[in-house]
């Protein structure tokens, strides 16, 4: 059996103009621009459109799938249902944004959930590991120098996201190395380190 692969997009969406908002607006079908408008939150907007549109970009590039073959449907409390045209069997995929970055995650082969997080060293990490975490986690984060302790921290609440997206146990974890962010990428197969592609994009080269 051949080793399963998966493509990671990363987008820096701080760039984002109004009219290229716009733009991406229009090309959202009418399920995706009900769920836009609903959220309050400037920032929110921006996140959700930017991950719809990465989505598709990704699928594009990785799998084939010409914007105008795939429908985007959504389903309240979980991931929107991909429709391709022609009954084509969809990828899977899995979507998370933090602050200004959007990542998808997408394979032909195996299920997965991808988590990033910007790694905020202003936050009370000892109190949030108490919160999310093990006793034995807590202390074991706690116990590492105070360099190690914020990266600690972030890779294993990622990879808790992550595991929680992709839904069935057990599964394989991959991290991906990020200067701003910690991001975990969880699949149902294994993957080689090379079947593992990472793509890098910004919203101005769109």
């Amino acid at each position: 059996m051949d080793a399963a692969r998966a493509d990671l997009w990363l987008l820096d969406a701080a760039a984002v103009d109004a009219a290229l908002a716009a733009e991406w607006l229009s090309a959202m079908g009418p399920g995706e621009r009900h769920r836009y408008h609903g959220f309050k939150r400037p920032a929110r907007r921006a996140q959700f459109l930017a991950g719809r549109m990465l989505l598709r970009r990704a699928l594009m590039e990785a799998a084939g799938i010409a914007p105008h073959a795939l429908e985007v449907c959504e389903r309240p409390g979980a991931a929107p249902e991909l429709r391709v045209a022609h009954g084509a069997r969809a990828p899977y995929f899995s979507l998370s944004h933090s602050g200004h970055w959007i990542a998808c995650a997408v394979s032909a082969a195996t299920p997965l959930g991808v988590d990033i997080e910007i790694m905020d060293a202003a936050r009370d990490i000892a109190a949030l590991s108490a919160q999310a975490f093990t006793e034995a986690e807590a202390a074991a984060i706690a116990a590492l120098p105070e360099p190690g302790r914020v990266p600690a921290f972030y890779a294993l609440w990622s990879r808790r996201e992550a595991e929680y997206k992709l839904g069935s146990a057990p599964s394989h974890f991959h991290a991906v190395s990020h200067p701003e962010l910690s991001v975990a990428l969880c699949t149902a197969l294994p993957l080689q380190s090379s079947m593992l592609h990472t793509h890098r994009v910004r919203a101005q080269d769109w």
